[in-house]
């Protein structure tokens, strides 16, 4: 009988290492690469039991998403694996975060990464696909909660710092100011001795008060009435000092509504987020949300870890006082439906609408991720 001899494609698959773990359909080599099979248009994971294609319609690619950008689609089976291993994921970020919890001082990446069976670059990789936050700034997050927590219903700052998981007065203070953006005396009166310049302008949604703090913008607020919009301000830092923007201030303000007007340029302004950790993780997944897309509360939850806080979510999103720059208009309802909005359901409708507008491949109105 006469061997039939490779095609100079199926020898450079077969010459590839990663075509031996597809052989040996090796479990450890998932999280390395996929492969495509051209003739039926589908990727796979290599621990795949479905039947081995020819090697000279086998291509490999380092992730799903490469695979789909190159126009293959997942096979039933590699969706599902991709269902699981998002489940096995979110588990071992939400046991991470509460390992961070309870821990008195925040745990290293090697120690977080451990029980995960991960190594550190991984886990850290997918902590942060889970999340939309690094463990660090997850931890620090956690850590400004407990912080403000603290100030507020303790006696002494001391007493808060070493609640807080910090074993010396420098560190804290050092601290301080990355975690609540003032001293911390000054928090525990409400934000003062905290200056905050402030303008209000006008916008296709009615009026914009924007106002920043030392570290950032602060607030970014909507409504009908301007004179509203700054008593809400002072609501929000009842004993900061409000001060008017000058015009060069002003000029902030053009800039945050030209965001508003094309949100593709993108905002490029520091923010001051103040929130609890939960808080800050979803507002963090809400500003990957691109453009003239939505996400139902239920997908931030799986994001930020907590599959089963979508009622949580829905309370960050209205938490939420950076209008926009902030885009917790991006969140709908499981069934596409626009719940609430702080500041309307109309201008909500409005922003989605600009923005599908404005997207070239959503023409034919939102797209739903």
């Amino acid at each position: 009988m006469t061997q039939r001899k490779s095609s100079p494609t199926a020898q450079h698959t077969e010459t590839d290492p990663r075509w031996a773990a597809v052989l040996a359909r090796d479990p450890g080599a998932d999280e390395q690469f996929v492969y495509a099979v051209r003739t039926t248009g589908v990727y796979c994971r290599p621990s795949s039991v479905s039947r081995l294609p020819r090697p000279e319609n086998v291509l490999f690619f380092d992730s799903p998403a490469q695979a789909e950008a190159a126009g293959y689609r997942p096979s039933k089976r590699a969706a599902a694996d991709q269902t699981r291993l998002a489940e096995q994921h979110a588990l071992l970020v939400a046991r991470a975060c509460r390992q961070i919890v309870e821990a008195e001082q925040p745990p290293s990446l090697n120690e977080l990464a451990e029980p995960s069976g991960l190594s550190p670059w991984h886990f850290h990789r997918v902590f942060k696909t889970v999340t939309g936050v690094t463990p660090k700034a997850w931890a620090n997050a956690h850590r400004a909660d407990r912080v403000r927590s603290r100030l507020g219903d303790t006696s002494t700052i001391t007493e808060a710092m070493y609640d807080a998981g910090f074993n010396s007065n420098s560190r804290f203070y050092e601290a301080s100011d990355r975690l609540l953006g003032m001293k911390p005396s000054d928090y525990r009166k409400g934000g003062a001795n905290a200056d905050i310049r402030f303008a209000v302008g006008e916008c296709f949604l009615g009026s914009i008060l924007v106002a920043q703090s030392q570290r950032g913008v602060c607030a970014i607020l909507l409504g009908e009435d301007p004179d509203q919009l700054v008593r809400d301000l002072q609501d929000q830092f009842h004993n900061a000092t409000l001060i008017g923007g000058d015009q060069q201030f002003e000029q902030l303000i053009a800039q945050v509504v030209g965001f508003i007007e094309a949100p593709g340029l993108g905002l490029g302004l520091p923010l001051d987020l103040q929130g609890t950790a939960f808080q800050q993780r979803v507002w963090q997944a809400l500003i990957q949300i691109p453009p003239g897309t939505t996400v139902s509360y239920a997908e931030i939850a799986e994001r930020v870890g907590a599959p089963k806080s979508f009622r949580a979510v829905a309370q960050a999103c209205g938490a939420n006082s950076l209008a926009v720059a902030i885009p917790c208009h991006r969140v709908v309802r499981s069934d596409g439906g626009l719940s609430g909005y702080r500041w309307g359901a109309e201008r909500k409708r409005q922003l989605l609408d600009r923005e599908a507008q404005a997207n070239p491949c959503n023409s034919l109105g939102l797209e739903k991720r």
